[in-house]
């Protein structure tokens, strides 16, 4: 059947083993009782991937910037070179194989179809873990975790360090499905997730999350299933009320900040003035976000104007340099989301967020944190310890941003074995 525009992208995923089936169609299922879970595969339709090719080639391009920096946004030329390379070498395939070669399901919960990897570990005793990304991640961001979380003798590591690994799509975003009411916050997920461990028979796991994935880590501690032993965070919320309402107010430090602290008081102090935006207006507005559903350049630059860092390193991708990511890397990634026609319901998260991202919650459970230099900010050991007074693993890494997972997946694994060895 040949398809178009938006409903092309929104038949290109079914479920196994029938084959038929959508996303759209799976995103509220019809039987609230239904707890089974369900293999799932990725097939795209040439006809979605020839749209996406003749979007591309027809992109209407702004005029170039008036500055020789990022400061009014995604640079022209890095979008060029991306465009290129995306409807002239980009293979979609590869990365649906790659997807396709992991076990894949699907389960109902509260009404929405819930798509998650699931790889159980060979070695006995493996600690089962649930890993959530953030926006604008997608389960790309962990692919290169999931062995060595999953197999440590195959990449130089222990038998007693390895994991269960567990990734779910979130609620709007890529393959899971797409709320159609509201209510779908942090803490509802939170409840889902452990829901759907409890499903997978796990009577003990750990969670591990940064951006969205940290909100939803935290509520699952706040909540405190008794299942729950302890998470890991690479993005925690531990700012103080008194740097938090400097911040808001665009008031200077307070005094007697130590070196750290006013290090991060001005990472997160710059993030405010300069890089919240896309935040504010998917906080506020998500609905309105039609152009990011409608074409895939300006999906892609809205994404990749995340955080001033992410951006600088992919820029220096697309320029040709050796990073952490490769161009196939961020166009998994975008590529996923343009097919799954989920730009703006996946905004519709912070429409639906409350909560205070970055100030600490009131943890008791254990807590584990990896602060990545080229983060947002780098949350200070005194504010960690603080915001978590079970912190049982602080470590500050050489490498690493936002994509912490995706940019250095062996130095994320290493974090991962390190913090949790306690809690086995």
């Amino acid at each position: 059947m040949v398809l178009s525009t938006a409903a092309a992208r929104a038949e290109t995923m079914s479920p196994a083993p029938t084959g038929i089936g959508t996303v759209a169609q799976a995103s509220v299922s019809s039987n609230l009782g239904d707890t089974s879970i369900r293999p799932f595969r990725i097939q795209v339709s040439d006809e979605a991937l020839a749209d996406l090719r003749r979007r591309l080639a027809t992109t209407k391009w702004p005029q170039r910037e008036t500055v020789t920096d990022a400061s009014q946004g995604v640079q022209l030329a890095t979008m060029q070179k991306l465009a290129r390379y995306w409807h002239t070498e980009y293979d979609w395939r590869k990365v649906e194989a790659r997807l396709n070669a992991l076990p894949q399901f699907t389960t109902s919960i509260d009404g929405i179809d819930i798509h998650f990897i699931h790889v159980r570990s060979k070695h006995p005793n493996a600690l089962p873990v649930i890993i959530t990304h953030g926006w604008p991640g997608s389960i790309i961001e962990q692919l290169k975790i999931i062995d060595p979380l999953a197999d440590p003798t195959a990449h130089g590591g222990q038998a007693e360090d390895a994991f269960d690994v567990v990734i779910p799509s979130l609620p709007g975003y890529g393959l899971s499905g797409q709320p159609t009411t509201t209510g779908w916050d942090p803490q509802h997920i939170a409840r889902a997730w452990v829901e759907l461990m409890r499903r997978l028979g796990y009577t003990r796991f750990v969670a591990q999350g940064g951006d969205w994935g940290d909100a939803v880590s935290e509520q699952m501690a706040l909540q405190a299933p008794p299942e729950l032993l302890g998470v890991h965070t690479n993005m925690p919320a531990t700012v103080p009320d008194d740097i938090a309402k400097a911040l808001q107010f665009g008031e200077p430090a307070p005094s007697g900040l130590s070196v750290d602290e006013k290090k991060a008081y001005d990472q997160l102090d710059y993030f405010y003035k300069h890089g919240l935006a896309y935040a504010q207006e998917m906080s506020n507005r998500p609905q309105t976000l039609y152009g990011i559903e409608d074409s895939p350049i300006g999906l892609a630059a809205w994404m990749l104007d995340h955080d001033i860092r992410s951006y600088e390193l992919i820029a220096r991708v697309f320029d040709g340099q050796s990073e952490g990511l490769t161009r196939d890397d961020i166009l998994d990634n975008v590529t996923l989301y343009w097919l799954t026609n989920t730009a703006v319901s996946s905004a519709r998260l912070y429409w639906e967020n409350k909560l205070a991202f970055f100030a600490p919650k009131g943890i008791t459970i254990p807590v584990a944190v990896s602060v990545f230099p080229d983060e947002i900010y780098a949350a200070p050991r005194s504010w960690a310890e603080k915001a978590f007074p079970k912190l049982i693993h602080y470590n500050k890494l050489d490498k690493g941003g936002h994509f912490a997972a995706w940019e250095q997946p062996m130095t994320f694994v290493q974090e991962l074995q390190v913090a949790f060895r306690s809690l086995r």
